[in-house]
């Protein structure tokens, strides 16, 4: 078990500089049913243009700059995005010269992607039109639907944002719920999957529980930023704003009682 302190407690946005101040709220210690594999606290600042750098290399990558997002309007490039300060990861998401710009970022997990497991994040964001967020756990497989999909939290950035555990079936279907809140506060996002189960909590209470076509096969987790998949919500010149995340951990399943 890793003991985790972390601060205090707000973000704002001044022109074009980020005032970070890390959340009140500690990265939790290690819970029954789960062996903790990977913590980051960001405790190390980088620039925009040098994330992930030596300190980050060996635990976190990129999707690659140049990428197209999810809708094809937007470019993932995280050169000119993705930097550390104050404790805090932070998402520039921006229009730049005409294309929306994101990242998606891949924690270093010792097996990269793992069957089963719990993941908590600790995020914010501004509300920045034609942007959202997926954070979300992808089958190592690529075969999708087949090996389903699980995404906590998943909104546009102006808007409120829920929890999704697509089916682990070739022919579709999710399970979704809503939680009403917005992305303007901290907030604690956890999902805890078990064989046959997926369960979303959000700052500590539940918001849903997945029992139907539940993903089995490994699969990875991924800070993923894009352009809204929300038809008519493309991003518009000038829109820009950030993306935060105080700190994130998860761990492996051991089940009731292991050793």
């Amino acid at each position: 078990m890793v003991a985790l302190v972390a601060t205090a407690v707000t973000a704002a946005v001044v022109g074009d500089a980020v005032v970070s101040r890390r959340s009140a709220v500690p990265a939790p210690a290690e819970p029954a049913d789960w062996r903790q594999v990977f913590v980051e606290e960001f405790d190390d600042d980088v620039p925009v243009g040098q994330f992930p750098g030596p300190r980050y290399a060996s635990s976190w990558s990129a999707y690659p700059s140049g990428w197209t997002d999810t809708t094809g309007r937007g470019a993932y490039r995280p050169e000119r995005v993705v930097s550390v300060r104050d404790g805090v990861l932070d998402f520039r998401v921006h229009v730049d010269d005409g294309q929306p710009v994101s990242a998606a970022l891949v924690p270093s997990l010792p097996t990269y992607g793992q069957t089963h497991g719990r993941y908590a994040v600790r995020f914010r964001a501004d509300p920045v039109p034609g942007f959202k967020l997926t954070f979300l756990l992808w089958p190592d497989s690529e075969r999708w639907p087949d090996d389903g999909e699980v995404n906590f939290p998943e909104g546009d950035l102006d808007g409120t944002f829920g929890a999704f555990m697509h089916h682990a079936d070739p022919a579709g279907g999710q399970d979704q719920f809503e939680t009403g809140r917005t992305f303007a506060d901290w907030h604690t996002a956890v999902v805890e999957w078990r064989p046959g189960e997926v369960r979303f909590l959000l700052d500590g209470e539940l918001v849903g529980t997945s029992t139907t076509s539940v993903p089995s096969r490994s699969m990875h987790w991924v800070l993923q930023t894009e352009t809204s998949t929300t038809p008519g919500r493309e991003p518009r010149p000038g829109a820009e704003g950030h993306v935060q995340v105080d700190w994130v951990a998860a761990w492996s399943y051991r089940g009731a009682g292991a050793a």
